[in-house]
Parts: C-alpha cells; sequence; structure tokens
C-alpha cells in the first residue's frame, strides 16, 4: 500500500470517526432528552389519572352517602325491614341512579339479596357478593367488575353505605371506567391512554390476552397485541413498569408505553392503565441528524480525497520519487537522481531531502570509482604478489638446473650426456609446472560466458565420477552404485526422476571436477567421497561430500574467497572459479561441515521450466 493511500484511509478514518462520534453523541443526548420529556409526560399523566380517580370516587361515595341520609331512602329501608316485600320497590334503583347521576346503582336488602338494580333489573332476587355480611363491607370507593345485560362485563368504581336506621338494608352505586373515564384526561397531543379489562377473570389469571378488551379513546387499539407482554407482565406482578414498544417494523412507529395495573379492594388487578406517549418525532429527529451526518462524512470524504491528492503532490510523490530512485542505487544504478523541481518547493523539507539524497548519490559514486580504482590496484598487486610467489618456486630450480649444464660442459662427453639428460628432465617439468601456474591464473582472470543449455543435473554428475572413478560411467538401474580409487570409496545418489537445468555441461563439469578433486585431497588416507542429486521443488541439489577431517568455521568463512587456500601448494583459486562457475549459473553455493568429520559443498541450481510450471498453475 503506497504513502498516498494510506494517507487517504487515514484522513477518511479520521472524518468518518469524528462525524460518528459527534453524531453518536447528539442522537444519545436527543434521546435521552426525548426520554426524559416522555416520562414526564408519563408521570402527570399518571398523576392527574389518580387524581381524577381519588376525584370519581369522592364522587361517587359523597353521592351514595347522599342517597344513604335522604328521608326517602331511609323510609324505604324502614318498609323493606318491617313487611320483607320488595316488589314495591323493583324500578326505585333506576330513578334514584337517574337522580344521582350514577351509572350503577343496586338496593341490598337486609338478607343480602338485590331488592332492586339500576343496570339489570332482572336481577332482584340474587345475592350480592360485594356486601354478604356486615364484615365483609368496604369502607371505601373501589374497583369491581360489574356484568351487564348484554353479557359484557364493565368496570367501575363503586361506593357501599348502610342506610341510617336500618344498618342491614344497604346501597351500592357507581360510575364506569371506560372510554369517557379516558376521554376526561388531559393528555397531551403525542400521548395516547388505553384501558384494558378482562372478560371473566382477573387480568393477571386470564389464560388467554383479547386485544380487543384494549380500548382508547377512539374504540379499539390498533396493533393491541404488541403491547401484550407489557400488560401481562404488569398484571402478574401488579407493579407499574415500562418499556418500548414496536407497534410495527419501522421505529418511528414505536411507543414509550408506561402500564398501571388497577387493583380490587382484595389486590387483584382488575385491569391494567397503558399510557403510551409516540416515539416518532425522536426516531424522526434521529433520523434526520443521521442523514445530516451521513451527508457530512461523504463531504469530509470528498474533502479528504482532494486534501490526500494534494498532500500526494506536495509530499507523497516526492517520497515516491525517493524511494524509487533508493531502489534504483540498491540495484545498482547509482547515477539515479530525483528532480527537485516540480511539485518540491526550493525551502521545504522533502525538497532538502531530495537535495541531500542526489548529494549523496553523487558522493557515493565518486567513492565508488575512487573504491574501483583502488581494489583494481589492490588486486593487481595481490595478482602480481601471488604470481611472483609462485613462479619463484620453479624459477630457482630452472636457475640451478642451467648452471648445473654450464658447468657440467667442462665434463668429459659421457658424464655431460648423463647431467643433460637429468637437467633437460627438471626444466621439462618445472616448465610443465609454470605453465600450470599461468594457466590457473589466467583461467580466474578471463571466466568464459556460460553458454546454456537443457541438461540432466544427473548426466553432469556421472560425468565427473566417470572421469576419477571409471566404474561410475554406467550407473546402475537405481542409480546408486559405487567403486573404490586409492582407498577412497565413491558413492553416487540420484533421484530417479529428471533432473534438468540450464547449464554450461563444460563450465559445471569443471566445477564439478575441481569439488571432487578437493575432496579427494581432504582423504589422504582414503574415505568416503558421496556425490548425490535430487530435487528440492523448483530447485535442483547436487551435494558433494567427503569424510575427511572437515573445516573449521573461520575456513568455512574464507573458503571462497580468491587466493585463500588451506593447502600446502595451491593458488586459492579453485573454490573461487567454482563459486563463480555457479553464480553465471543463476546458482548458489555453500559449505557445511559435519562435528563428526567431513564437510559437504551444496550446489543450489534452479529447476529449468519451473517459472513455466507456476505460470500455468496461477493461469
Amino acid at each position: 500500500m503506497s504513502l498516498r493511500q494510506k494517507l487517504l484511509l487515514l484522513f477518511s478514518f479520521i472524518v468518518t470517526a469524528a462525524v460518528a462520534a459527534v453524531a453518536w453523541t447528539v442522537l444519545v443526548r436527543i434521546r435521552n432528552v426525548f426520554d426524559e420529556q416522555d416520562q414526564e409526560k408519563t408521570t402527570l399523566l399518571v398523576n392527574q389519572f389518580q387524581r381524577e380517580f381519588q376525584h370519581r370516587s369522592a364522587d361517587v361515595a359523597s353521592a351514595v352517602d347522599r342517597m344513604a341520609d335522604s328521608e326517602h331512602v331511609r323510609s324505604m329501608a324502614l318498609e323493606l325491614v318491617q313487611s320483607s316485600d320488595a316488589a314495591p320497590y323493583l324500578t326505585e334503583a333506576q330513578s334514584l341512579a337517574a337522580e344521582a347521576q350514577l351509572d350503577f346503582l343496586e338496593i341490598i336488602g337486609p338478607d343480602g339479596n338485590i331488592v332492586s338494580s339500576a343496570q339489570w333489573p332482572a336481577r332482584f332476587g340474587y345475592p350480592e357478593s360485594a356486601v354478604q355480611t356486615s364484615a365483609s363491607i368496604p369502607s371505601q370507593s373501589f374497583i369491581k367488575r360489574e356484568d351487564l345485560p348484554d353479557g359484557v362485563t364493565a368496570l367501575g368504581i363503586f361506593s357501599v353505605r348502610s342506610i341510617h336506621g336500618t344498618p342491614t338494608v344497604r346501597i351500592i352505586g357507581g360510575k364506569r371506567l371506560d372510554q369517557q373515564f379516558l376521554a376526561d384526561l388531559p393528555a397531551p397531543a403525542s400521548v395516547e391512554t388505553y384501558l384494558y379489562t378482562s372478560a371473566d377473570a382477573p387480568a393477571d389469571t386470564s389464560p388467554l390476552f383479547d386485544p380487543k378488551r384494549l380500548l382508547g379513546i377512539h374504540g379499539e387499539v390498533v396493533n393491541a397485541s404488541r403491547y401484550q407482554p407489557l400488560i401481562k407482565a404488569a398484571s402478574r406482578s401488579g407493579q407499574p413498569s415500562s418499556s418500548v414498544v414496536y407497534l410495527t417494523d419501522h421505529r418511528e412507529d414505536s411507543v414509550s408505553a408506561t402500564v398501571l395495573p388497577l387493583k380490587s379492594e382484595s389486590g387483584q388487578v382488575m385491569a391494567v392503565l397503558v399510557v403510551a406517549a409516540s416515539r416518532r418525532q425522536m426516531v424522526e429527529a434521529q433520523q434526520h441528524i443521521r442523514t445530516i451526518a451521513y451527508g457530512i462524512a461523504a463531504i469530509g470524504i470528498l474533502v479528504t480525497i482532494a486534501f490526500s491528492m494534494w498532500i500526494a503532490a506536495r509530499v507523497s510523490r516526492p517520497i515516491e520519487e525517493l524511494a524509487q530512485a533508493a531502489e534504483e542505487v540498491a540495484q545498482g544504478n547509482w547515477d539515479a537522481r530525483v528532480d527537485v523541481r516540480g511539485g518540491l518547493r526550493s525551502r521545504d523539507e522533502v525538497a532538502r531531502l531530495a537535495r541531500s539524497f542526489n548529494h549523496m548519490t553523487a558522493e557515493l559514486t565518486a567513492q565508488r570509482e575512487r573504491l574501483i580504482q583502488s581494489e583494481r590496484v589492490a588486486a593487481w598487486r595481490e595478482l602480481a604478489r601471488r604470481l611472483a610467489h609462485e613462479l619463484k618456486n620453479p624459477l630457482f630450480p630452472l636457475q640451478l638446473t642451467v648452471e648445473n649444464l654450464v658447468r657440467a660442459r667442462q665434463l668429459p662427453e659421457e658424464e655431460f650426456d648423463e647431467v643433460f639428460r637429468e637437467s633437460t628432465q627438471t626444466l621439462g617439468m618445472e616448465i610443465a609446472n609454470l605453465k600450470t601456474i599461468i594457466g590457473r591464473f589466467s583461467d580466474f582472470s578471463r571466466m568464459p560466458k556460460p553458454q546454456l543449455e537443457r541438461i540432466d543435473a544427473a548426466d553432469a554428475v556421472k560425468r565427473v565420477a566417470a572421469l576419477y572413478f571409471p566404474s561410475k560411467g554406467i550407473a546402475s538401474q537405481d542409480n546408486k552404485v559405487a567403486a573404490n580409487t586409492r582407498n577412497i570409496d565413491c558413492s553416487i545418489d540420484l533421484d530417479a526422476s529428471p533432473l534438468p537445468i540450464e547449464a554450461d555441461p563444460e563450465l559445471l563439469h569443471r566445477a564439478l571436477s575441481n569439488l571432487a578433486l578437493n575432496a579427494m585431497d581432504a582423504m589422504p588416507e582414503g574415505g568416503k567421497l558421496t556425490i548425490s542429486a535430487r530435487s528440492l521443488g523448483d530447485r535442483i541439489e547436487i551435494r558433494v561430500a567427503d569424510t575427511g577431517e572437515g573445516l573449521t568455521p573461520e575456513e568455512c568463512e574464507r573458503l571462497f574467497t580468491p587466493y585463500y587456500t588451506t593447502k600446502e601448494h595451491g593458488t586459492g583459486l579453485g573454490l573461487a572459479i567454482v563459486q563463480s562457475v555457479v553464480a553465471d549459473h543463476a546458482g548458489t553455493i555453500a559449505v557445511e561441515s559435519r562435528p563428526d568429520g567431513g564437510a559437504a559443498f551444496v550446489l543450489l541450481f534452479p529447476r529449468s521450466g519451473a517459472g513455466d510450471q507456476a505460470e500455468n498453475a496461477n493461469g
């Protein structure tokens, strides 16, 4: 990922995170404010309901008290006690209820049965459970469910009083607790009140939730079933509770609902008051703020892109040019330069960095030239020193031989011939030695360019083995054979599958031959020479191992340094030539020395066709 992309991502993340943090804070604050307002509205409405309930209770109690104290009712009660004839008073409750503006009114005789009922005249003679005994008469108003002739059940606020002078005759009167009662509550515009009652059982024990029993000011409530969990919870616990109710799948159709259970004198939950405050304004405000936040974030990202492009022109592009120039220097192009002009100002930090880079590469180029000259001089000096040292050894015997020939010229002919034969033999040997030394230095000074062709690494190994161990010329079928030469046991271990590499057969043969000779020289008392070749994925490994004395860590580090040798007679160029050949074949060479003795030279070459196989696999 480039610096420009990183800057773009960083700035985009910062802008998005900042906008998201501000939007989230505002949304949370708005929600808290609306929740507080809804709670205040709900609290006010609940308090208003309680006040209205107490007011209705007081009205009912006052009306029943006035009725119980009236002379007409007292006379009626006295006649009921004296004659026990309720027939003349079957319709009395209707006229009394109309006069007192009560929805429910029943006159209960001394035996606890209904004498007259305003809401259901046919119930005369039936017992009234609320006033069966004097001990069961509530002293205050209470909520009671009342059966009506049409088969429905109504909920009302009731009050019971005994008629003065005749305590066994009682009057129970009440007013409905219904939609009209809810309509009288001064609810805010965004708050609705509902009342839930069950048909025949208390709300907390009703087996099924009947959505039709949840009524509002305008009748049945839409999506009433969504309130079921909250109403059921309040019915079971008998305690007020609050929750968010989602009326549809849209958040704007949700409400903050608070339920208040309404209990009878015995503590049973007879009904549940639901106060629902709409959350539409809050949700719409949140959505509006969220839309604004998205817009600001989009604008911020666009500004970020423009800013990053400006940054790219001012900073990232020059830095990329610097990085590219640094890569060119790393690859060997020390003449790489960075243009200080263009998007760079002459006095900013990037421009100074570019000028410093150009100055550095110029200094590096100058130092490289000086270093190359110094290395050339040092190399020629070292070459001259090594050549002089190597030539000095054979020149001294040559000089002595010539001097002997000069002195032998004075000897008799027979003796001179003998000295002459010995001297010419010595001269030939030393001249051959000189040719060998000069040839090695010549080979090192001018290594030929390899003529690459596709060969099998196994064939190159067999050729080397056949040169020094004739019995190895033809390998067995399993590619594992052994031979013994000069007390040296030679073993070849080759993979059965082909080992193709791109190599110059002659140069590779020369390198492997050099390694084989070094291994044999390391085992003057005999030992085992192992030459193996195997496949390692996209590489081919050739290993030449011996069981000699091994090498020290210092020798392993300096072994491929030109002119370094551990032999008494040697130029120190053999392994340097091998390393040069391996490098020309895009391979690597390393040496391993085992603690128990012996050393191994490991050559790795690219497998011929491995690049094509990888390309085909990717394709």
